[in-house]
């Protein structure tokens, strides 16, 4: 575990989970709101099969610093970046869940894929996260609003009723207590302006830009990017298949587990 400056005054905290030589690594990028702990379903097997795992914390999010600007695409994407380059990751698997894929994309595109030899996008909330007039897919404007109003006078809540819709099977309290208290470790601004660009960032120009083979993981039953945004992924990304998973909502990782994990480790092998 250690901090990497990205920008003067800005470090992101890093976990890396190495299982020794030769390991081929993945660095992971989180969703929204939470941080890179919510993959510690796949950290717990992935090691085995020889995968060094390395999973950031956005800034404003987890342990990482929190600065009161830097949440648009371009900026996150920078910060992964200057994690790549202090780790000196090349070759490396790129894997982003929700927002993270979104920032997965867009270092894609911005980095020319620098290191990157496969890219796994997981509920990727892209590649627009809210309705435009061409894009019917995503979220309506005005209830990404009213999340972050609600942001404004009642965190907590927010996570719990986001929560309510994030996974299509039958969680634990215990599970979902932990998963909301992910939430409750972001900074509250961190939070609202992550979510500001959800609603406002577009990466339809990013996708053909994407050179490597590419994995989309996606539920059919997906309430928060629905399953429409992963076929339009699959049809803009030239090198992409799409992997669905039918009794999955938003939480793929955890909806269907063993399915899931069986295959990113298929993808990740293949």
């Amino acid at each position: 575990m250690y901090y990497i400056e990205v920008e003067q005054g800005v470090k992101i905290f890093v976990e890396d989970v190495d299982p020794g030589p030769g390991s081929m690594p993945i660095l992971f990028i989180h969703g929204w709101p939470v941080n890179h702990r919510m993959f510690e379903y796949q950290w717990n097997i992935l090691p085995k099969y020889g995968y060094r795992c390395i999973g950031l914390d956005l800034r404003g999010f987890g342990k990482s610093d929190r600065p009161w600007s830097g949440y648009d695409y371009d900026r996150l994407a920078a910060d992964v970046h200057a994690v790549v380059t202090a780790l000196h990751l090349n070759p490396f698997i790129l894997t982003g869940f929700s927002i993270g894929g979104a920032i997965a994309i867009r270092y894609m595109s911005r980095y020319a894929g620098y290191g990157v030899c496969k890219l796994a996008l997981i509920s990727a909330a892209a590649p627009r996260f809210s309705q435009s007039p061409d894009y019917p897919y995503g979220l309506p404007a005005q209830e990404i609003n009213m999340l972050i109003n609600q942001t404004y006078r009642d965190r907590p809540q927010m996570l719990v009723e986001f929560g309510e819709k994030f996974f299509y099977s039958k969680i634990t309290a215990s599970f979902r207590d932990w998963f909301q208290d992910l939430g409750l470790a972001a900074s509250g601004y961190g939070t609202i302006q992550a979510l500001v660009s959800l609603r406002d960032e577009d990466l339809r120009p990013d996708l053909n830009r994407i050179a490597v083979r590419t994995g989309l993981f996606h539920g059919v039953h997906d309430q928060i990017v629905p399953f429409a945004s992963a076929e339009a992924l699959r049809k803009g990304i030239p090198q992409s298949e799409l992997y669905r998973f039918e009794r999955s909502g938003h939480g793929v990782f955890y909806d269907e587990l063993e399915a899931f994990n069986e295959a990113y480790v298929h993808f990740l092998r293949g």
